[in-house]
């Protein structure tokens, strides 16, 4: 990651923070998405985060264009082939909860592939953030390498997912026969699943439904710490779907042999 990389994430996550954390803990109102009754929550903070994460790129980077979750597509200059994409909070469920098991999520994909990501976790203080080819955690002025694990079989992965409770009922079975694989298994880590994925802490995790916001970002921060990230399919998997991430090619093999059949 270039020097200009690593002030432009800087610039997005202070401001991304700034527009959060004063709303964190504060029993804030909660909107529902959702107009057929299904629990989408969206607060006062994902909205303000995001719109304090475009006015940095609007103004640091006029001509690219964006897709955020919570206001949708913006297009970029005529020929233009860099895309911001921005989850301000990804987590909502976690942060309205109080939990800090939330983040800032913000990718650039570059002539259709992923080019840079962070996680910024404002409350904890640390940023995971990534090029594809190179990836660092950030916490207190102090940079650190990431690097996943060596774990190769299941047999000694420690596997995450934010719920088994979101997985369609196509796909609940094949969840669970690799979770029975797995020396353990945790809940409710949503985007820092991913993030500890490329520190070493968590081997494998295993989520369906997902939107490019929701993983894009992460694919850079994985991808250069060793990991593999891919659809269930093994295909990219840059615009969400069936998502499978692995700190090897040996333990990728194994889950999408299961997930995919």
């Amino acid at each position: 990651m270039t020097s200009d990389d690593l002030t432009l994430l800087a610039e997005l996550a202070d401001a991304a923070g700034a527009a959060i954390l004063p709303h964190f803990r504060t029993g804030m109102a909660i909107d529902n998405k959702r107009p057929d009754g299904a629990f989408d929550p969206v607060t006062i903070a994902d909205r303000a985060a995001e719109q304090a994460m475009r006015a940095v790129i609007a103004r640091r980077c006029p001509g690219d264009a964006i897709l955020g979750e919570e206001f949708g597509q913006t297009a970029g200059a005529p020929g233009s082939q860099r895309q911001w994409i921005l989850d301000p909070i990804d987590g909502t469920r976690g942060f309205i909860c109080g939990l800090p098991t939330w983040g800032v999520l913000a990718g650039l994909m570059q002539g259709g592939k992923p080019r840079l990501g962070m996680m910024h976790q404002p409350y904890v203080g640390e940023s995971f953030v990534g090029d594809g080819k190179t990836s660092l955690h950030l916490r207190a002025g102090q940079s650190q390498s990431l690097h996943t694990s060596s774990c190769k079989h299941l047999a000694e992965a420690r596997l995450a997912t934010t719920s088994p409770f979101l997985f369609p009922d196509n796909a609940i079975a094949r969840y669970r026969a690799v979770e029975a694989r797995c020396r353990m298994a945790r809940y409710g880590t949503d985007c820092y699943a991913y993030a500890l994925l490329a520190a070493g802490s968590i081997d494998l995790v295993i989520e369906n439904g997902l939107k490019a916001y929701d993983i894009m970002p992460l694919i850079p921060i994985i991808e250069g710490a060793g990991g593999i990230v891919t659809t269930w399919a093994g295909t990219s998997a840059a615009q969400g779907g069936a998502i499978v991430a692995a700190a090897t090619p040996e333990l990728h093999r194994e889950a999408v042999a299961i997930l995919s059949t």
